[in-house]
C-alpha cells in the first residue's frame, strides 16, 4: 500500500453531547465513523451546529468523546492531550500573542518543545518563505492585515512538522476577495507539504475550490462523502442537492408512460425523467440551473419539456439567472450561455416559455418503492 492510501486520521463510532441550556442534552456527533488519507485535503462542511467544529475539537484533543475512539497514524489519542498529538490546529481567531512578533508568534512552539536556536531560525526562515512572510519577523500583530495574520497562524502552525493540520473556518473573517485568493494559496501549501489538511468550512465555494474530499455533516451525521464534483453532480441525498450549488428539487412518485417513466410531484406535476426507475419508486429529482435552456422547435425523446412564465431576469456579472414558475407555483432557475443565453434574452417577464433539459444529465435520487 502506498503512502497516500494509508489513513492518517481514523474516527470510529464517535459520540459527542453537550448539555442543552434548556434542559436534556445535545447529540453533536451521533455515531460518526471517518478515515482520512494522508496528503489530502479534506473539508467538513455543513451548517451552523452540525458538528463539524466539534469532530476537529475531538481530533486536536480539546474535547472529549463519549464514546468511540480516534486514532491518528494508526495509534488512539483517546486521553492523549492536544499538545503531545502529532496535529497542529488554526484558529479562526488566529490565537496570535499580541506583544511577540512574527517570529516570536512562529516559534513559540519550537521554543517551548527546547529545539535548538539554529534549527528554530533554520525553520523559521523557511516556515516564513512558504507563507510569503520574509522581512515581516519584526512586525507585530497589530501591524499587520488580515490576511497577514492568518500567514502567520499558518507558519506558527507547520513549523513543528505536524502530520496533520487542522483548520477551524480560518478564512472566514476575512473579505471576500482576500479569501478567494487564501484558498488557492492555502491549496497550493498543502500540496507542497505534502501532509494532510482537515479543513471546517460552512462555505460551499470553500470547499468545492480546496478540497479533494468533502464530508457533508448534517445533525451529528455524515450525509455524504466524495470529491467536490461528484457531490455537486450526483448528491447521495437530499439535504447535499439542497446544501451544494443551487439546485430545483422535485420530489414524487414515478408512474409509467408509453414514452418514459414520468415522476409526478404531490400537487400533480409531471416531470419526463429518462429510464431507470420503476413505477413506484419514490423519487427527488435534482435538476441544476445550469442544464435548463429553452425548448429547441423540435426536440427530440432525450429532451424533458417543462411549461412555464418567466418571472425575473437577474444579472449575476458572468452569467444572467432567469426565474421562471412552473404551473404548481414552484420557482426554478436557469442560467444558460452562449446562444442559450442569448435566447432567454429576447423573452420578457410574464412571457409563457419552456424550459428544457437532457434527461440523462438531471441527477435521480430513488430512495424507495
Amino acid at each position: 500500500m502506498t503512502q497516500a492510501a494509508e489513513s492518517i486520521v481514523e474516527v470510529k463510532e464517535a459520540v459527542k453531547r453537550f448539555p442543552a441550556p434548556e434542559g436534556g442534552v445535545v447529540t453533536a456527533l451521533d455515531s460518526i465513523s471517518l478515515k482520512v488519507q494522508q496528503g489530502q485535503f479534506v473539508t467538513l462542511l455543513g451548517p451552523s451546529g452540525c458538528g463539524k467544529t466539534t469532530l476537529l475539537r475531538t481530533i486536536s484533543g480539546f474535547e472529549d468523546l463519549d464514546s468511540g475512539a480516534v486514532l491518528i497514524g494508526g495509534e488512539s489519542v483517546l486521553g492523549v492531550p492536544p499538545y503531545r498529538r502529532p496535529v497542529n490546529t488554526v484558529f479562526q481567531n488566529y490565537a496570535l500573542f499580541p506583544h511577540l512578533s512574527v517570529s516570536g508568534n512562529v516559534v513559540y512552539g519550537l521554543e517551548v518543545a527546547g529545539i535548538k536556536k539554529t534549527e528554530r531560525d533554520h525553520r523559521l526562515k523557511e516556515a516564513l518563505e512558504r507563507v510569503g512572510l520574509s522581512g515581516f519577523e519584526r512586525r507585530k500583530p497589530a501591524q499587520l492585515s488580515g490576511g497577514q495574520q492568518q500567514r502567520v497562524a499558518l507558519a506558527r502552525a507547520i513549523i513543528n512538522q505536524p502530520k496533520l493540520l487542522l483548520l477551524d473556518e480560518p478564512l472566514s473573517a476575512l473579505d471576500r476577495n482576500l479569501r478567494q485568493s487564501m484558498q488557492l494559496e492555502l491549496k497550493s501549501l498543502q500540496h507542497d507539504l505534502g501532509i494532510c489538511f482537515l479543513f471546517v468550512t460552512h462555505d460551499q465555494e470553500e470547499a468545492l475550490t480546496m478540497s479533494d474530499q468533502v464530508v457533508v455533516l448534517n445533525q451529528g451525521r455524515i450525509e455524504q462523502i466524495g470529491p467536490p464534483d461528484l457531490l455537486y453532480h450526483k448528491p447521495a441525498t437530499r439535504f447535499v442537492a439542497e446544501f451544494i450549488g443551487d439546485s430545483a428539487i422535485f420530489s414524487g412518485r414515478i408512474q409509467n408512460t408509453e414514452a418514459s417513466p414520468v415522476l409526478v410531484t404531490e400537487d400533480g406535476l409531471g416531470i419526463p425523467v429518462g429510464r431507470g426507475p420503476k413505477p413506484g419508486d419514490h423519487a427527488t429529482l435534482i435538476i441544476r440551473p445550469e442544464n435548463l435552456s429553452l425548448a429547441p422547435p423540435n426536440p427530440d425523446d432525450s429532451v424533458s419539456i417543462l411549461d412555464a412564465v418567466l418571472e425575473q431576469s437577474v444579472f449575476r456579472g458572468a452569467t444572467h439567472q432567469y426565474v421562471c414558475v412552473l404551473p404548481n407555483g414552484t420557482s426554478i432557475s436557469a442560467t444558460p450561455t452562449g446562444a442559450d443565453d442569448e435566447a432567454f434574452s429576447r423573452v420578457s417577464p410574464g412571457d409563457s416559455v419552456q424550459l428544457a433539459f437532457r434527461r440523462n444529465i438531471p441527477h435521480l435520487i430513488i430512495e424507495s418503492q
